[in-house]
């Protein structure tokens, strides 16, 4: 197997981690049931989240890296906001990125150094047109534009666990 294939297995393997964590997390969150919806070319959300004693559900899309930057595209974030538009009958919808960058950071082709693991959780406003949206390893968050930077700010989102991770928005745990 060539370099690029492991690259992209490890990858994958990485996501599949995170929303497999992200799915454990939820169920242990009284009132929540979170399903993991299956490969992304079913053009489905990666996470449904639902809590039927509150009528609330989050639609989200999760992300993990090793670099500095973490970028959901524009047609991930439409779709999230379709699937809470869709899903009409709870009340409280939100669509929700989740961002986790690994303690380790590519430094050039598998070299690595480390750092502090950090996971970012940040809302998307579904009204707003849909962009490429990426978040930085210090939480900040902005738009590509035809691979141009634009501001936009995306709220942190407070998750119904606690990581200890987390690093902003009420209820998603304390600085890292």
């Amino acid at each position: 197997m060539d370099k690029a294939a492991i690259a992209s297995r490890a990858r994958r393997s990485r996501g599949y981690a995170w929303e497999d964590t992200l799915v454990k997390r939820l169920n242990a969150s009284p009132g929540w049931l979170g399903f993991r919806l299956g490969s992304p070319s079913v053009a489905l959300p990666d996470i449904l989240a639902l809590n039927n004693g509150s009528r609330s559900l989050m639609v989200i899309e999760a992300k993990s890296g090793t670099g500095t930057t973490l970028q959901v595209p524009a047609d991930q974030a439409r779709r999230c906001a379709r699937w809470a538009d869709a899903l009409g009958a709870y009340e409280d919808r939100r669509a929700v990125f989740a961002f986790k960058f690994l303690s380790k950071k590519r430094t050039g082709t598998a070299t690595y150094t480390g750092r502090r693991l950090r996971e970012f959780y940040k809302e998307w406003d579904c009204s707003d047109e849909p962009v490429s949206c990426v978040c930085t390893y210090d939480g900040l968050t902005y738009s590509l534009i035809d691979g141009r930077r634009a501001e936009k700010r995306l709220p942190d989102f407070g998750m119904p666990f606690i990581s200890r991770w987390a690093c902003g928005g009420p209820g998603g745990g304390g600085a890292a």
